[in-house]
């Protein structure tokens, strides 16, 4: 008799812990589908970048670091300094060249970004001002292209920070829903995430513990 009376008291938790979580699983479940719909190289577009040819450049011992890649022919070098500061320079000449320009910008994207030729749009973005979408405080021009793709050229070094297509978007805002972090999209250690998880699996507990309770009666009739 009293375990019949625990098995209620059971049925009944489980039945307000699935009201109380019922919208989260939800949630979960459907970000989760639509995170995995593509894969991952799809939804970051990296199979919309052109691959440069790096060419080798001598060490200097200025220079913390040394990078190099092909801009329409030229072999331009990426400087970075000891005090963090970086440069652009023509590889053959060592001409420290300006920063980059709007129309510098959409050249690099023309060049670099399959469809990168149909721009819509240019806008320049400090490094506090950076869009979310970004996750990165670096002075950037948005390049938009006409089939929704965003890409994000560093205004000190030219190079391509990121490519956010209009699938990656909406990846975004599923990857927010699913850790419940709306804000910054990068907190998935939540009290929101917690508390709704612990409250699911308490469910899915009582509900395996009434499984066995109907497979009983069913037993017994």
């Amino acid at each position: 008799m009293a375990r019949q009376r625990w098995m209620t008291r059971f049925a009944r938790w489980h039945i307000w812990l699935a009201w109380l979580t019922a919208i989260p699983v939800l949630i979960w479940t459907v970000s989760g589908l639509v995170m995995v719909a593509r894969p991952i190289e799809t939804v970051r577009g990296q199979d919309l970048r052109i691959e440069e040819r790096a060419l080798p450049l001598p060490g200097t011992t200025d220079v913390s670091e040394v990078r190099t890649f092909m801009d329409r022919g030229r072999a331009i070098a990426l400087v970075t300094h000891f005090d963090g500061k970086v440069s652009r320079v023509d590889a053959a000449t060592g001409t420290v060249l300006p920063s980059i320009d709007a129309a510098k910008a959409r050249e690099l994207v023309a060049s670099s970004i399959r469809g990168g030729e149909r721009v819509e749009s240019v806008r320049a973005f400090s490094a506090d001002e950076a869009p979310l979408e970004l996750r990165e405080p670096i002075a950037t021009w948005l390049v938009s292209l006409a089939d929704g793709t965003h890409v994000y050229v560093n205004r000190d070094t030219g190079e391509i920070e990121a490519v956010r297509t209009s699938w990656w978007r909406f990846y975004d805002l599923m990857w927010g829903l699913h850790i419940m972090d709306l804000q910054t999209r990068e907190d998935s250690h939540n009290a929101f995430v917690v508390v709704f998880g612990f409250l699911a699996l308490i469910g899915a507990v009582l509900g395996t513990i009434l499984m066995f309770r109907r497979r009983r009666a069913r037993v017994v009739a």
